[in-house]
């Protein structure tokens, strides 16, 4: 099993930063963008480590984050608006360095860099704390509500770490124009979490009192 789930998860990590480069690269003409190197280092460097990490420790939740096929319809719907987010704002990235449209210095690019970081080892928290996360909403089998740590301040910390990563991205990119289509990110996001909550709330036993006791769910004080 471990053999199969190792050939899986390379193959897909090698799919993934080809996409990515092809995406940062291919429009800006040249491979001259620093801040492209930047994104790629600090995104796929935690990832191989975290994949190696869990294939030896945790294998099922590797097997589970390597899912992406959605049952939900609805959240079939946000996978495509996510997808077309990132295509739109990876290649006008590019364009705007190859022709300077509203490009942010390097210093920005590196302090955004740090906030990449944080907010990734906050998501790497929240996998240790959750080993039912998968990458697609359903109710598993023998699953039980999380309300430690992280779940005991708001309902849904994961997501709330992608906000922290998915709108670090543009700035390390320097792209103005990438961070604004980035943004759309956020109501994608509220989509998710409130058909997420109507399946757990269906699905998952003891989770409409988890709601009860932690009222917020993404941001606290706030939503």
């Amino acid at each position: 099993m471990k053999r199969e789930l190792f050939f899986l998860a390379i193959g897909k990590f090698a799919a993934g930063l080809l996409i990515v480069a092809l995406l940062l690269f291919v429009p800006t003409w040249t491979l001259k963008y620093p801040q492209a190197w930047l994104l790629i280092a600090i995104l796929f460097a935690p990832m191989f480590l975290a994949g190696f990490v869990m294939l030896a420790k945790n294998p099922e939740l590797l097997k589970k984050r390597l899912n992406v096929k959605e049952q939900e319809a609805e959240q079939r719907e946000v996978i495509v608006l996510s997808g077309a987010m990132f295509l739109a704002a990876f290649v006008l990235a590019g364009l705007s360095f190859r022709f300077g449209w509203l490009m942010l210095p390097m210093p920005v690019s590196i302090a955004a860099a740090v906030i990449f970081l944080a907010a990734y080892a906050l998501y790497a928290e929240v996998l240790r704390e959750n080993t039912y996360l998968s990458r697609t909403v359903e109710v598993q089998e023998d699953q039980r509500v999380i309300d430690t740590g992280l779940y005991g301040i708001v309902r849904h910390p994961m997501y709330g770490a992608t906000v922290f990563l998915f709108l670090a991205m543009p700035l390390v990119l320097g792209s103005v124009l990438s961070f604004a289509v980035m943004l759309c990110y956020i109501p994608i996001i509220v989509k998710r979490i409130r058909n997420e909550e109507k399946v757990l709330e269906q699905g998952l036993p003891g989770y409409p009192a988890y709601e009860q006791k932690v009222k917020y769910r993404l941001i606290p004080f706030i939503w």
